[in-house]
């Protein structure tokens, strides 16, 4: 699907593969990219469910543009098991200007392709993103 504001399309896998993670919990993330020979947004990176959030963060480019989802399981006050899925949109300060320009443009009509987003994080290093704020935002 085409995105108009910045010519980018989405890959099929991309919708797929988030749906797998949503109702299936085949994967713990998932990490996106921009191919920049296609125009399209592929995936780049399936975690699987045993994988941690430290296996996601570090599934990240230090000096490249990235979008993700991570599928983080808590136990509430109450003692219940819940999920959340989180989006994550990963420009690092060392990224170059265009890439972060292109993530930005194409970031809200990719997102709303994923049907079942509850938390958004947009960082641009890794405190930005820490596991801390992750549980905070679930509660």
């Amino acid at each position: 699907m085409a995105n108009s504001s910045s010519g980018m399309y989405v890959n099929d896998e991309c919708v797929l593969k988030f749906l797998e993670l949503k109702s299936k919990r085949n994967y713990r993330f998932i990490v996106y990219k921009i191919n920049d020979q296609t125009q399209q947004v592929v995936v780049e990176k399936l975690g699987g469910p045993r994988e941690t959030y430290e296996d996601f963060a570090n599934s990240l480019p230090p000096k490249e543009c990235r979008y993700a989802v991570f599928d983080y399981d808590f136990i509430t006050a109450e003692n219940c098991q819940r999920s959340k899925i989180f989006f994550v949109a990963w420009a690092p300060d060392g990224a170059r200007v265009r890439s972060k320009m292109l993530y930005a443009s194409s970031k809200d009509k990719f997102k709303r392709q994923l049907d079942g987003i509850q938390a958004e994080l947009q960082a641009t290093d890794p405190s930005e993103m820490s596991f801390d704020i992750i549980k905070s935002r679930a509660l």
